[in-house]
């Protein structure tokens, strides 16, 4: 029985230490510097993509980069890795205000809907999301959305992204 417990207890210690080591691990310079701005780019996301572990709002965050910085299929497969379990609605969200932010509407509006329908009683997502609907010329919707959040509460930043909506002001990220 000890020497089990000497065993785990040093396999616990080892795991530990390797933890540590990737958490503290630095980023080498000759990564990016007098690289070529895509080349950089590619190698610093392959740092952040490990680094991300199994975090999803972090994969999101570099899914982000890739698909907004021209490299679309790399991002798509990460926002389909994220998606594809059982997301968390906020992780749903997020990534649909990255195709909104690459001027992929439809795609944008079904995610955007889906959480709507998980979300029914967030005041401040309901007028993001109706904020999206007007900037995109859906005034009636993005009205229905504010109305919705507005009888929920009369909550600042849900009133901050209604008004900006009408100026053309995305909500703040």
């Amino acid at each position: 029985m000890k020497a089990r417990q000497i065993i785990i207890t040093a396999l616990l210690f080892v795991f530990g230490i390797a933890i540590g080591y990737a958490a503290s691990r630095k980023i080498d310079a000759s990564l990016y510097h007098s690289k070529a701005k895509q080349d950089a780019a590619k190698a610093l996301l392959t740092e952040a993509r490990q680094q991300a572990g199994k975090g999803s709002w972090e994969r999101i965050g570099v899914g982000r980069i890739y698909y907004l910085g021209g490299m679309k299929s790399e991002g798509q497969a990460i926002f389909d890795e994220v998606l594809g379990k059982k997301p968390e609605s906020s992780d749903v969200f997020r990534v649909a205000k990255v195709y909104r932010e690459a001027g992929e509407w439809p795609k944008a509006k079904a995610l955007f809907d889906h959480y709507i329908a998980d979300n029914p009683k967030d005041e401040k997502g309901l007028a993001d999301v109706g904020a999206y609907y007007m900037l995109n010329g859906d005034r009636a919707g993005a009205e229905a959305l504010f109305d919705r959040s507005f009888k929920i509460s009369s909550e600042s930043w849900a009133t901050v992204s209604a008004a900006g909506s009408y100026l053309g002001v995305a909500p703040q990220e």
